[in-house]
């Protein structure tokens, strides 16, 4: 077949550019066209219109569907639904999906895709379809995803991909150059070799680019890199993001306990590990879930409720430190507009250190060696933007209210808070971390008691010990 046949006509190109807007996402009228010609019945012209573009970017006409017509376009689509697009789905769209496709088509999608790929697809479904599934597949494909099935959910097992070239360490870059191009089953996309010991074991990995550079007689133990990344099946995804981006990896070799070669994992995997690591860390500062705008109003709602009751109850903490000083408060109605000023500014420099902290875990920037070091650092902000704070607060308010006594004591409760903040926002995640607790998930709720119960506190209680009011 000549190359031609693969390539696009004019008119598709053309057809795809008007489907894209500068930022290379779907135009909002080209989708309308497509459930427009879906409706209608038309499914020739829908996929006629659909058939010019990239996997991800019928992945994402998915996405922009309705829920209720996303069934009827995958019905109309029929075998543009590859599982390239299925792979590039956002996980509750993919769901639906799914459930909805018969497990012999399901069985023949995932026996195009990678392993990684295919274990995504079948990962979430029902026991009974699952095995279904699995029986429909070749020997081969079932053994493979039957074995990264058996590994934790979210480790290097999973992740990685069984089809990959490995070449003994006796071999020559002839020999090697010889297999790859008489063995058609071998895999056409990697970017290199591993070399193996008689035990399967990886000991040094060949780039394509130095095969090809280095005559053929030359031995593959001579041209081979030693030093590599070895990356464990039961290593979690998020660690093995960081050693991609630490040694700028390519591609990577899996190993077993025994050190054996199982698989590898490429960049192009890791890439969305990286992006669904870093936004999971900030939603769950916020207890907001997934975040996903794709998951179900149910689960939704479970997710962020259960923090808001969480938040209720500490928020009863600061309530109670402001009954206290109850008294007080009515002597002067400055103190109760000049407190939400306290607690806020003090929850910002909280938040401020917190995400900080947060994401330098999380990347392994903040270790127990230099937890001190952190620390005192956060403290030595936290001075600067107190001092900071605290003098234009409180020249502020002794213009304001003519009283340089009030003016003295919201400087010095200013001061105050944030010193409470900055610590805080850096010993609650860390003191979580090491008890093996996600710092994300509920150091937000203790820093915000911390900021707005101590804020009451030292501005109402600085305002009674200095005589400012009684109680």
């Amino acid at each position: 077949m000549s190359d031609t046949a693969n390539t696009p006509r004019v008119s598709d190109v053309r057809r795809q550019e008007t489907s894209l807007d500068e930022d290379d996402r779907l135009k909002p009228g080209f989708v309308r066209d497509v459930l427009a010609r879906v409706d209608s019945g038309d499914t020739q012209a829908a996929r006629d219109l659909v058939r010019p573009l990239h996997e991800a970017d019928i992945a994402d006409l998915f996405e922009l569907t309705p829920e209720n017509d996303r069934l009827k376009l995958a019905a109309a689509l029929g075998d543009l639904l590859t599982g390239e697009v299925l792979a590039e789905m956002n996980d509750y769209v993919r769901e639906d999906i799914v459930d909805a496709l018969d497990n012999s088509v399901l069985a023949s999608i995932a026996g195009q895709l990678d392993t990684d790929d295919a274990v995504a697809l079948i990962e979430d479904m029902e026991v009974a379809d699952q095995r279904e599934v699995l029986e429909a597949l070749d020997p081969e494909d079932r053994a493979a995803i039957e074995d990264a099935l058996s590994y934790p959910e979210e480790s290097a097992g999973r992740l990685m991909q069984r089809d990959l070239v490995a070449v003994p360490e006796h071999f020559t870059v002839g020999q090697v150059i010889d297999v790859l191009r008489d063995n058609a089953d071998l895999t056409t996309d990697f970017w290199e070799i591993f070399v193996v010991d008689p035990a399967h074991r990886p000991i040094g990995t060949c780039q394509l680019s130095w095969i090809l550079r280095t005559p053929r007689s030359i031995a593959m133990t001579d041209v081979m890199q030693r030093e590599q990344t070895l990356i464990p099946t039961d290593m979690d995804q998020e660690e093995v993001a960081l050693r991609f981006q630490k040694y700028a990896l390519i591609s990577a070799a899996v190993v077993d306990t025994s050190g054996r070669l199982v698989g590898m994992i490429t960049v192009d995997d890791i890439i969305h590990i990286v992006q669904e690591e870093a936004g999971e860390d900030i939603l769950k500062l916020s207890g907001a879930g997934e975040g996903d705008i794709n998951e179900p109003v149910r689960e939704s709602y479970s997710q962020r409720v259960r923090w808001l009751i969480a938040n209720l109850g500490t928020a009863l903490v600061a309530s109670t430190v402001i009954a206290i000083f109850g008294g007080a408060i009515e002597q002067m109605v400055a103190l109760a507009v000049l407190m939400p000023i306290v607690a806020g500014v003090g929850g910002n420099a909280g938040t401020q250190t917190l995400a900080v902290t947060v994401r330098a875990l999380a990347t392994n920037q903040l270790t127990e060696s230099n937890t001190r070091r952190a620390i005192l650092r956060e403290l030595k902000i936290a001075i600067l933007n107190g001092a900071t704070i605290a003098l234009i607060a409180g020249t502020g308010v002794a213009l304001w209210f003519a009283n340089p006594h009030l003016g003295a004591v919201i400087a010095a409760a200013m001061l105050t808070n944030i010193l409470i903040a900055g610590l805080a926002g850096v010993i609650i995640p860390v003191t979580l971390d090491h008890y093996d607790q996600d710092p994300a998930v509920a150091s937000s709720v203790f820093v915000t008691m911390i900021t707005d119960s101590m804020g009451f506190l030292a501005f109402l209680g600085l305002a009674v010990a200095s005589g400012l009011v009684g109680l």
